[in-house]
């Protein structure tokens, strides 16, 4: 398991430089002047001598290998370089950030597993029965509207028509539910179709039939059946931390919660490149490590994968 993971924090830091290296390019043949947008964007008032001068002190008149390099090793150390917008340093403005993003993220997370997981076991028991047709009929609807189309019904219903909670998200458990009903309705939609089918396939097998014919019972039975389904279930949830980190995005920015999402979507707008590459490379290796943690835990949920591991 330890050469697994050492193998593993290898390929990430190979990931890492690919994605801070192509995050860089993009800015660097992004159209503009990245000093006189950060004059503009201060207020200062632009001239040819001032912007030349930005332009040195940036380090802009250097070769791009040579900029990517000091800015690589400045990343290294945690300094991810100043904010066009403010000034501010760009770490400190996204480990800000990420706090609100990792409170919305894991409790949309939460709520979609714990409402995924018991219906798609009971539908999986009720197999086309007016349950499971209801069921499958929502989660699809789910499944297919868009993040901000959810987001407007909800405001509409919930804020406009009912009173029931506040239009623009704050701080409070009443601030967080609407955003995180719109991020956690098309996951939960998702998880239940893949759940459900995992299920209805580990029912089919041999394994269950011989042990309901033998008197063990259901409750048991169904215990092995999640277990033997949890290397699935990790695999899906995995693959969607991308979605939640992407849905996020619109999320944040309907609903002004102050997260990683919405401070990229602000900073796309003002144009501040300083922070579009932090959030870039901070959002890929929080990505990447989830999946590696994720990953670990199917060696803990399954002890054949840690044999495997140790074989090689």
């Amino acid at each position: 398991m330890a050469k697994y993971i050492v193998k593993r924090l290898i390929h990430l830091i190979g990931i890492m430089i690919a994605v801070s290296f192509l995050t860089f390019l993009l800015m660097y043949l992004s159209p503009g002047d990245a000093a006189a947008k950060k004059l503009n964007a201060q207020g200062v008032a632009v001239s040819e001598e001032i912007i030349e001068k930005t332009r040195e002190s940036m380090g802009l008149n250097r070769p791009f290998l040579v900029q990517y390099g000091d800015w690589a090793l400045h990343a290294l150390q945690g300094d991810l370089g100043e904010s066009y917008k403010d000034g501010f340093p760009v770490a400190g403005k996204l480990v800000k950030g990420l706090r609100y993003t990792a409170i919305l993220a894991l409790t949309s997370m939460a709520l979609a597993l714990v409402v995924a997981l018991p219906l798609s076991i009971l539908t999986a028991l009720k197999k086309d029965t007016l349950l499971d047709d209801i069921t499958r009929l929502f989660s699809f609807i789910g499944n297919s509207l868009p993040n901000f189309l959810i987001s407007v019904l909800l405001m509409y219903f919930l804020c406009v028509r009912a009173h029931l909670l506040p239009l623009v998200a704050n701080e409070s458990i009443k601030g967080l539910l609407m955003p995180c009903l719109a991020l956690s309705i098309p996951i939960c939609g998702r998880f239940i179709r893949q759940f459900r089918a995992e299920f209805l396939e580990q029912l089919g097998k041999p394994y269950v039939s011989g042990a309901m014919l033998r008197g063990v019972k259901r409750r048991y039975v169904l215990k092995n059946v999640l277990h033997n389904s949890s290397i699935s279930i990790l695999t899906i949830v995995g693959l969607s931390i991308g979605t939640l980190f992407g849905g996020s995005v619109v999320i944040e920015t309907i609903f002004r919660w102050p997260g990683l999402g919405k401070l990229a979507m602000d900073a796309i707008t003002n144009r501040d490149y300083p922070v579009i590459q932090g959030f870039v490379l901070f959002t890929s290796t929080v990505y990447v490590v989830i999946n590696l943690l994720i990953d670990i835990c199917y060696s803990w949920v399954d002890p054949r994968l840690r044999k495997k591991e140790g074989d090689s």
